[in-house]
């Protein structure tokens, strides 16, 4: 992933719950255009399942980890037509 020309969007998760960080990964997805890469740094040590599974739920593209780090770095591509997921619970779907 490094050493490419593509412009990465970078969010500093910090140490929050996985919960938190999709919540904020769901927002700042929702504003860029399809294709954009997203760098999520974070210290959860449940990233690594939960964002490739919030990605098959919404149909976002998870591109794995992008930077061993400290902290580590996950890499995940947006959808143009991603399945829309509740606000407050971006784990479920909306029907």
């Amino acid at each position: 992933m490094e050493g490419t020309d593509e412009p990465v969007e970078r969010i500093d998760g910090g140490d929050r719950s996985c919960a938190r960080l999709l919540i904020l990964l769901r927002a700042r997805v929702a504003d860029l255009a399809e294709g954009s890469v997203v760098h999520l740094s974070t210290t959860d040590p449940v990233a690594p399942i939960d964002l490739p599974a919030w990605c098959r739920i919404t149909g976002h593209t998870y591109l794995g980890l992008a930077d061993a780090g400290p902290p580590p770095v996950y890499a995940v591509r947006v959808s143009g037509s991603p399945v829309a997921t509740r606000p407050d619970r971006p784990w479920h779907p909306v029907t």
